[in-house]
């Protein structure tokens, strides 16, 4: 698992933004967004999808409750449909719809499914919708499009021995899913279609949207909490207000759990289908798991590649958790942030593609402590579930502050920041060729394996967005195009922190040092080594800056940049820039 500001790593963009023209009224307080093409130019957002940025004054609106929040348009949707709901007659089917729930194990929506089939002996289908579109829009990896068809392939295996069918079709307009999920349950005679919600903007108005289309059709919706062990509302301050700083929040979510110790049980896997399902739906258990569509395949060689690496499926994600609880997280308070050792559970592609819940992580980590208390015991457990939560608290602010999901940092006066946009010193960054040791291994590690260890995370970060002053969107933009593990809230609350526009007390004069952070949490080099074929031979510190450490002519001789950047003139021009995008006294 990969630890600290950016939780469960990965983005996945979903900006669902309301075109209107900058307010000049903004200035004093909040600096309106200057109006550019470079969200466009520089491949920042998709037009085909989304509109240009909101007003930073449509963002205070938000926040002050002037305008509805999707969850609780989705909310309300559920309130309103809840007396015609309850009351729809079964009919000959119930339909799970599986999205990043990808697990029959502690799934809450599938196993309310499976009792809702099983009280009136109907059998159960299960159902995964593949939009190209989608992943277009949310910019998905194919290195992760590629893990979740594979794991379709294991969940199906699964399914199939509870005689419970799983149906894949490919939806060309990710407009046309809901219309054709509700075309799929007139079909199959299905009276109930049962989901887990997911926090992001559309996602929510699309829910929205189905819970009341589903009664016009006959067809109960039902979009369920389950993606966090506390979902999005239930935790607020002592004024009523919404946590935006993690350790009160934590502390909140901790004493929740403790006092609703249930929270933390488990659900229990489907039942097994009636038994003429083969037979009256013969058709879906001959379905087959589609290839990776056009705009997402890999090539042979990454094909080889990453699936050597990254085994699908629960059955790997629960093997992955228990090794890890046994043998390393008693060591994880203090090795946690050393990439070279192996000291992480690495299972944050699980958590996010839904191959492990939150909650049976949690509950995992409890009961190998020796106390129930998540905040007593063995340190490195308490530091691991403390690591894990900051994935809750992510999609919790997300769903209380829905314009971090429209292309807006969390803090709008920080969106008159002037940014850079060097595609040269971009691509350094991309390819690891910054010639700051530490930062282009982690760049590497990223492009070769589709994961980042996170204090690396926190580093290329923080060196993007701090020392070369490039829009930290498009850093988050690239991160998600390579990740495996890629989750929205987490990577977008991630560099929200490393760019100081997040959801942090800290001020924006937190700048990494690129070299004192290799040498801190790298201090052998190993990690550089690794990563950094050109250095293998370079020796002792000298590892972390050879230009500067007499090893100049190895470094150049094996073909290693220089750096590409000052550190200590970045600073000053990051420091300066900032407070002229916020209005602040230069002198």
């Amino acid at each position: 698992m990969a630890p600290s500001k950016f939780g469960l790593n990965g983005t996945k963009r979903k900006a669902n933004g309301v075109a209107e023209s900058s307010s000049k009224k903004a200035k004093k307080d909040v600096p309106a967004y200057k109006d550019s093409t470079q969200e466009e130019e520089y491949g920042i957002v998709d037009r085909q999808f989304y509109p240009p940025e909101m007003t930073n004054e449509r963002c205070k609106q938000y926040n002050t409750n002037g305008i509805e929040r999707p969850i609780d348009t989705l909310s309300n949707a559920q309130k309103e449909t809840q007396s015609e709901r309850d009351e729809t007659q079964m009919k000959d089917a119930v339909v799970h719809w599986f999205k990043c729930d990808l697990r029959i194990t502690d799934n809450k929506a599938l196993h309310l499914a499976s009792e809702k089939a099983k009280s009136r002996g109907v059998p159960l289908i299960c159902l995964h919708i593949i939009s190209p579109q989608d992943y277009k829009a949310h910019v998905t990896s194919a290195v992760r499009v590629d893990f979740v068809l594979r794991t379709l392939d294991v969940l199906r295996e699964d399914l199939a021995q509870l005689d419970i069918p799983l149906y894949v079709e490919t939806v060309a307009k990710r407009k046309a899913i809901p219309d054709r999920i509700f075309e799929l349950c007139d079909k199959w005679g299905a009276s109930h279609l049962y989901s887990n919600i997911e926090y992001e903007v559309d996602e929510l108005r699309r829910e929205a949207l189905m819970t009341r289309t589903g009664v016009e059709k006959g067809v109960a919706v039902y979009a369920v909490p389950d993606t966090c062990v506390v979902a999005p509302g239930e935790l607020s301050s002592g004024t009523g207000n919404q946590y935006s700083v993690y350790t009160p929040w934590f502390r909140a979510w901790v004493a929740y759990l403790h006092t609703h110790p249930h929270q933390l049980d488990l659900f229990d896997p489907p039942s097994k289908n009636p038994e003429d399902t083969r037979r009256l739906f013969k058709d879906l258990f001959e379905c087959v798991i589609p290839e990776a569509p056009e705009n997402k395949m890999l090539t042979e060689e990454e094909r080889k590649r990453f699936r050597s690496m990254w085994p699908p499926g629960e059955h790997e994600a629960r093997e992955r958790l228990g090794k890890f609880l046994r043998e390393r997280v008693h060591d994880y308070k203090d090795a946690r942030n050393l990439p070279a050792s192996n000291s992480t559970a690495v299972v944050s592609v699980h958590l996010s593609s839904g191959t492990l819940s939150a909650r049976t992580a949690i509950a995992a980590a409890r009961d190998a402590n020796s106390t129930k208390k998540l905040d007593g015991g063995d340190k490195g457990i308490i530091c691991w579930i403390s690591e894990v939560a900051w994935r809750d608290f992510y999609k919790h602010v997300l769903a209380h502050w829905p314009y971090v999901c429209m292309n807006k940092p969390f803090k709008p006066e920080y969106t008159n920041i002037q940014w850079e946009y060097d595609n040269e010193l971009f691509q350094k960054w991309c390819t690891g060729m910054t010639g700051y040791p530490f930062i282009d291994a982690a760049m590497r590690q990223l492009n070769h394996t589709g994961y980042m260890h996170n204090r690396a995370r926190m580093a290329v970060a923080s060196f993007l967005a701090k020392d070369l002053l490039i829009d930290w969107r498009m850093g988050e933009r690239y991160f998600m195009e390579r990740l495996i593990d890629g989750d929205f809230a987490s990577n977008n609350g991630g560099w929200g922190f490393s760019a100081s526009t997040g959801v942090d007390p800290q001020p924006y004069f937190r700048i990494f040092n690129p070299l004192l952070q290799g040498e801190r949490f790298d201090s052998e080099g190993n990690y550089i080594r690794k990563w950094v074929k050109e250095l293998e031979g370079v020796r002792g510190k000298a590892i972390h800056d050879p230009y500067g450490r007499k090893e100049a002519k190895a470094a150049e001789k094996a073909g290693y940049p220089r750096m590409c950047v000052d550190h200590k003139e970045s600073r000053e021009r990051c420091l300066k820039r900032y407070k002229e995008g916020l209005g602040r006294d230069t002198a």
